[in-house]
């Protein structure tokens, strides 16, 4: 078994766990840090690993696309490839094929796509997939799936689910075909159906019928109201099996984080920490700062005076504002490595709480700190 539940509230759903996989443990809930192209942007490994990251994501279109299939193959594997020796997942792009990549067409079995780097005409289909994050080595595959965007007609939400369907089936058939070459790795299955709760629940009795390692909720944080994404979430996590481990893809910001734990997620990935760092919004205890802004200028308190992460040991709010507007690629990197700090740190302390019995009154005070700015 690859997913153990330490601790369930037996009147709320918050969970614990532990998931095993061939590069190490990851105790959940657990945030994962997304680094798209091999990389968390303007960190090095060694600095995410410092940051207490469990686990990383990338992208299979990506990399499919730059370095490619060759490089990677010669290289024997992400880990050695980007000197990461901690558990990596791999997702499969099927969300960036469809909303990147021009011209793109469903049809004999796979999707034909126009790459948005070059304009070269590729084909890939759900064996294709599987295979190439076989040659990734990453601990967790996902399968190629079809993604969209909110709002999505229910005829649209149905046929996307066909889809779907089918390619899950056809890589966990694939990933068994492989047999040794792939046995240490950990394949998830995708729920989709949009916003249609019925959907939801068809999805998920057909993917769980297949039979995964763990189950991933896809298609929330895609335009949606925030109320219908975590009612949509929460829907979702009830119909998966209590023992294995639920992901949700894409999500978040640190309030939407701790409200999918109270729906019953364990784990979450997404770019904002990095992303908004790289603009100079910091993520604190306190709620969020725009360090660009003029009242930092003669602010000499860390970034958060709560925070022992190496950004705030050492440098200013005042610093990193003058590192920003003079343009400097030092600011960046100090505050993206503060907010992966702070993500990782908050769902771990989430943890501690959880299995203490406390994470509601945790969950309460901290959005009550968070939305009043301290």
């Amino acid at each position: 078994m690859s997913f153990k539940l330490i601790y369930k509230n037996k009147n709320t759903k918050e969970r614990a766990g532990v998931l095993k996989t061939a590069h190490g443990d990851v105790l959940t809930p657990c945030f994962v840090p997304v680094g798209t192209l091999a990389t968390i942007k303007t960190l090095s490994s060694e600095e995410v690993k410092a940051c207490g990251a469990a686990m990383i994501m990338t992208n299979a279109y990506h990399l499919y696309l730059r370095p490619g299939r060759d490089i990677l193959e010669k290289s024997k594997g992400l880990h050695n490839f980007m000197s990461w020796d901690g558990p990596i997942m791999t997702d499969s792009g099927g969300y960036q094929i469809f909303s990147l990549a021009a011209l793109k067409k469903i049809k004999n079995g796979g999707v034909e796509f126009t790459s948005h780097i070059d304009g070269s005409k590729h084909f890939l289909t759900a064996e294709d997939i599987i295979e190439f994050q076989s040659i990734l080595g990453s601990d967790i595959m996902m399968p190629l799936d079809e993604c969209l965007h909110y709002p999505a007609s229910r005829s649209d939400a149905e046929d996307s689910l066909r889809t779907t369907f089918d390619w899950a089936k056809r890589s966990k058939a694939a990933k068994m075909k492989n047999g040794r070459q792939s046995a240490h790795q950990l394949l998830f299955g995708i729920i989709q159906g949009s916003t249609y709760r019925d959907l939801r629940k068809c999805a998920a009795e057909e993917i769980v019928g297949v039979g995964f390692d763990g189950y991933a909720i896809g298609g929330v944080a895609v335009g949606e109201p925030q109320d219908l994404m975590h009612e949509i979430t929460e829907h979702t996590a009830d119909l998966l099996p209590e023992d294995k481990i639920r992901y949700l893809m894409g999500v978040g910001t640190p309030l939407d984080m701790l409200g999918a734990i109270s729906e019953g997620i364990d784990l979450f990935d997404c770019v904002v920490p990095t992303r908004n760092g790289r603009n100079g919004q910091a993520f604190t205890w306190d709620g969020e700062l725009q360090l660009r802004n003029a009242p930092f200028k003669y602010d000499f308190r860390p970034i958060d005076e709560r925070c022992d992460c190496h950004a705030c040991s050492n440098y200013t709010r005042a610093y990193i504002r003058h590192l920003f507007n003079t343009e400097e690629i030092l600011g960046l990197r100090l505050v993206s490595l503060h907010n992966i700090y702070f993500y990782v740190k908050l769902i771990e302390i989430s943890r501690k709480a959880i299995i203490e019995n406390r994470f509601q009154k945790f969950r309460e005070e901290f959005e009550g700190r968070y939305n009043n700015r301290g």
